[in-house]
């Protein structure tokens, strides 16, 4: 797990600074491939927050910050006013077209020696921690003296 967490970490920082070059944040990225993924009728709040990779506790002024950059645009639902739709703005489907391809080969130069099979491998033991929810529940209780 040790080894797990420090993966974890070098991949964040490597992240961060790639996506630095475009004035955004691995988060910011993540809510706007979100967004691009919902399509023209856009997506609430609560449901972008839902399908984030890592979770955001202030999903609402991560939203703020991307809306004053115009690459989302928001409103509210003629149904329920009280939900607040977003959208990917043009300028926002262009910033994730100027990232895709950059992206996809920092990914490679990141991960790519590994070989295809050693990932798939890789991907299935992770998904495997993530879903052993038993083994989570049978921790036992730090005993006290």
């Amino acid at each position: 797990m040790l080894n797990l967490a420090r993966t974890h970490e070098f991949v964040q920082r490597r992240m961060a600074e790639f996506f630095k070059r475009f004035q955004l944040t691995a988060t910011q990225y993540n809510i706007l491939r979100i967004l691009r993924g919902a399509g023209t009728g856009g997506i609430s709040c609560s449901e972008a927050a839902g399908r984030m990779v890592t979770a955001d506790s202030d999903v609402t002024r991560l939203l703020d910050r991307l809306e004053a950059r115009n690459l989302i645009a928001r409103e509210r639902n003629r149904q329920d006013r009280r939900v607040v739709m977003s959208r990917i703005t043009a300028g926002g489907l262009d910033l994730l077209k100027t990232i895709d391809q950059p992206l996809a080969g920092f990914m490679r130069t990141l991960a790519g020696h590994a070989g295809h099979g050693r990932l798939r491998q890789l991907i299935g033991i992770l998904e495997s921690i993530r879903q052993d929810r038993a083994a989570v529940s049978t921790i036992p209780a730090r005993e006290t003296q």
